[in-house]
């Protein structure tokens, strides 16, 4: 099934967090913090028809992005969240 967003939102997937601490310290599921780093899988359109705004952001990329941003959606066993253009910070090139 694919997701395509509607407006000025997209649809990005979380990073795998460590499991370990650099001291080598391993954190328990409910230790662990919520990344704020994903990565983009679907741009809305509000975005690609803004000549201004679609070459900020494109499929692939990384994305840091506010950390209580989005709706968490759960499609096919994969956990996705949905957020608006203004929620992402940067673009990791």
């Amino acid at each position: 099934m694919t997701v395509k967003p509607l407006g000025e939102r997209i649809v990005i997937k979380m990073t795998e967090v460590e499991e370990k601490t650099k001291s080598g310290i391993v954190l328990p599921g409910s230790a662990k913090e919520k990344p704020q780093i994903a990565e983009v899988l679907a741009i809305g359109s509000g975005i690609t028809a803004d000549e201004k705004k679609k070459d900020e952001i494109k499929v692939g990329d990384k994305v840091i992005y506010s950390k209580f941003a989005g709706t968490e959606v759960k499609i096919d066993g994969e956990e996705l969240i949905i957020i608006k253009l203004a929620d992402v910070l940067a673009v990791i090139e």
